[in-house]
């Protein structure tokens, strides 16, 4: 864990391919980039469905982690990463399916800076969005969730987006109103829309006044979609609260590091004077 100031978190996306329906491989996939993170870093992201993958059919029932079994695996990642981790996975619950974004850290640690927390019983802090906007065939299999979420993690309060949910002003509205300091999205995003992608993720960061974490899946699905029609984007992205591009990926597999400076932020709302703190 980074013993930097609390006011200058590096958040580090490690951009991934992923094998549709295979957890074990996923988690093992996770949890060697989580241990090969630089110590500095405060908080790791990866991508939708990060943990098992996804697949149009009947097999994602059988491949969908209960919340419990997908929070024991994410902690794992966190201890690997000695920092507090964002991930997605299918979850289970009695017969329905959820596109799920989990906020884990440590087991032991405080869930907004890592840092030793009081209990002692070993479980780290969690906290699980469940994606609202469901994306053509996924919504055969997956039920969309309702509430919306907030956590705070070592960037301060954060909003937490899926896919797909870039798309609705709504979501970026609700949680200007709250005047989160970050918005984190995890995605699976077309190659082919990837310029919507960039946009999104940088029009999100200004209209909300706030730093924008984009963590992209990259590779190609597996299955007998063909692989130009499954393509993923990668183009993992950091946006300024201005909603300049701080720092960006392409589509190969890597690491992606920034640093959400509070100050930045705090320069930029008193300029704009769009966002009310109180």
């Amino acid at each position: 864990m980074s013993d930097r100031p609390h006011d200058s978190p590096t958040v580090a996306v490690p951009q991934i391919p992923v094998d549709d329906l295979d957890v074990d491989a996923n988690l093992d996939r996770i949890r060697r980039r989580a241990a090969d993170l630089p110590a500095a870093v405060d908080l790791a992201v990866f991508p939708e469905y990060a943990l098992t993958g996804f697949a149009a059919d009947e097999r994602l029932r059988e491949a969908a982690l209960p919340r419990d079994a997908a929070r024991a695996r994410l902690e794992s990642v966190a201890e690997a990463a000695d920092a507090p981790v964002i991930a997605g996975y299918a979850e289970r619950d009695g017969g329905t399916v959820y596109n799920a974004t989990a906020y884990v850290s440590p087991p032991g640690r405080s869930p907004s800076d890592g840092s030793s927390a009081d209990a002692t019983d070993g479980v780290g802090e969690s906290s699980v969005y469940r994606k609202r906007h469901l994306w053509d065939e996924e919504a055969d299999w997956v039920e969309p969730g309702g509430d919306r979420a907030v956590v705070e993690t070592p960037a301060g309060s954060t909003g937490l987006l899926t896919c797909y949910d870039l798309n609705f002003v709504a979501e970026s509205a609700w949680f200007a109103e709250r005047a989160v300091d970050a918005l984190v999205v995890v995605g699976a995003w077309p190659a082919d829309h990837v310029a919507n992608w960039r946009l999104l993720l940088r029009a999100r960061a200004l209209d909300g006044v706030r730093w924008t974490v984009g963590a992209g899946r990259t590779g190609t699905a597996g299955g007998e979609r063909p692989a130009d029609a499954a393509t993923y984007a990668g183009n993992s992205l950091v946006a300024r609260p201005d909603g300049g591009v701080a720092a960006e990926l392409g589509r190969d597999p890597a690491t992606l590091t920034a640093t959400l400076d509070r100050d930045t932020l705090a320069a930029q709302r008193a300029l704009v004077a769009a966002v009310d703190e109180t």
